[in-house]
């Protein structure tokens, strides 16, 4: 093996981890206002749980939370999951949710990350990101949306069931 690749490798399992990791302890909240602790993702063990993270200006991250939207009767009819959108959006933008949520018609639950406390600790720096979580740990992570990935993170949630 080449030293540049060994480095790599073990600068990424240093990263990663060589164990999956876990979902950070962060206070988040709902679109009501009641506060929302992220170490409750952890607990669901029984079913994958989905975490999506969006914001109100990012045309990618609507574009995959309506494709997923539109599926997800028939992903629920197939699999069992649990599915959570996360808003970025900043004290500027966060008041644009509710509606557009309401607007939009999306059926899973959706919560707000005001001060990106959340993404900063599971670190990673652009949106759209899916994490998807089983018995508590982090089993996949993706960056980014083009048509078609929503087939993926199907195909994931069905492979974890």
């Amino acid at each position: 093996m080449s030293k540049i690749f060994t480095v790599t490798l073990l600068l990424l399992i240093t990263h990663f981890g060589a164990k999956a990791q876990v979902v950070p302890n962060i206070k988040l909240s709902t679109l009501n206002g009641e506060s929302f602790d992220s170490q409750q993702l952890n607990q669901i063990t029984a079913k994958p749980v989905v975490l999506l993270f969006w914001a109100t200006w990012c045309v990618p991250c609507l574009n995959e939370l309506t494709a997923i939207n539109d599926s997800l009767d028939d992903w629920k009819n197939e699999t069992k999951f649990d599915l959570y959108a996360i808003s970025e959006d900043d004290s500027r933008t966060t008041k644009r949710v509710p509606a557009l949520v309401n607007g939009k018609g999306w059926k899973f639950n959706v919560l707000l990350d005001n001060n990106q406390d959340f993404k900063r600790e599971l670190n990673f720096s652009n949106i759209p990101y899916t994490i998807v979580l089983k018995n508590g740990k982090i089993i996949y992570r993706h960056a980014g949306y083009v048509a078609g990935n929503e087939n993926e993170l199907f195909k994931i949630i069905k492979e974890n069931q």
